[in-house]
């Protein structure tokens, strides 16, 4: 009895050690598979310092798993890199010879023309401005869809934002005969000002150009708990419903815009912008009671 006592003791201490080991070994695996993880995470994780004789077969996949990732990652970086090189050059080797278009076209239609080339000038004038704006706005949508553009939101006033839109787009509104609006606002968001102005901008170029004369364009500010809400609403045609889904897609121009200027991006560009900041697009319209399109900043929830 007493032999079979030390025989089930040494049995018992054997389980109890065999899981005491169990577990510290698991244990030193969770340990070395969250340190693997969190040299990932922050992009200092080495493969070489994980080989098959000295890790489990879980942590030796997870190795190559990570190096999986980190390489992807590496590539991904050298692609974009070669994007943006591709981008800026494109933008660069253009801007000269477009300048320059556009110079003679200027002076070809002072010059005395016969009557019939005088629309040519202009026509070849157009079609370069046409030109320098679609390669611009593709440059800037490219540059954003590739990461390469570093858009930095910060606390900044709505009123400012509305002054200086006020300034760029007031002379062509007032040209074509639009009542253009700012509602006074007191409001603070998070947005990079620069990129934001741009959004708008595109938002209130937009209003402008299929508004008919005598209409209004008003340009107004609200808090909600979690954005601040910028509204570009005007009296114009309106969008159909069937439309609505469509009108942030690259190059989409509706059925009524076949009469007017433009290369279908800026509402493209505009949403582009308001996403890398956190925020969103929306848009309200029926045909013949106008459109109201607003972007959706995070807000700070400060006022002045």
């Amino acid at each position: 009895m007493n032999g079979l006592s030390i025989a089930l003791a040494a049995l018992g201490l054997c389980a109890l050690l065999a899981a005491a080991y169990g577990y510290r070994r698991t244990q030193r695996t969770i340990r070395r598979l969250d340190a693997m993880l969190e040299q990932a995470i922050s992009g200092r994780f080495d493969a070489h310092v994980y080989d098959e004789d000295t890790v489990s077969r879980l942590e030796f996949k997870m190795s190559r798993l990570l190096q999986h990732d980190a390489l992807t990652r590496a590539r991904l970086e050298k692609e974009r890199g070669y994007v943006e090189t591709l981008i800026g050059d494109i933008s660069h080797q253009t801007k000269t010879p477009l300048a320059n278009i556009l110079l003679y076209a200027q002076l070809l239609g002072e010059q005395p023309l016969p009557k019939s080339a005088v629309p040519l000038a202009e026509f070849i004038g157009m079609q370069a401005e046409k030109l320098q704006f679609l390669i611009g706005a593709l440059c800037k949508a490219s540059r954003l869809e590739a990461g390469c553009v570093q858009v930095r939101p910060c606390k900044s006033s709505v009123s400012e934002l509305f002054g200086a839109l006020a300034a760029q787009h007031g002379a062509k509104a007032a040209v074509k005969g639009v009542c253009l609006t700012f509602e006074e606002t007191a409001l603070f968001a998070q947005f990079d000002p620069r990129w934001t102005m741009e959004a708008v901008g595109n938002l209130i170029d937009n209003a402008v150009k299929y508004t008919p004369e005598g209409g209004h364009i008003r340009v107004s500010a609200s808090a909600t708990p979690m954005f601040c809400r910028l509204a570009v609403a005007d009296d114009g045609p309106g969008i159909p419903q069937e439309e609505h889904a469509k009108v942030f897609e690259r190059f989409f121009r509706g059925q009524g815009a076949a009469a007017q200027e433009g290369v279908g991006l800026g509402l493209y560009l505009a949403r582009e912008i308001a996403l890398s900041q956190g925020g969103y697009m929306r848009l309200r319209s029926e045909p013949g009671k106008g459109a109201e399109l607003c972007v959706f900043l995070p807000a700070c929830g400060e006022r002045m």
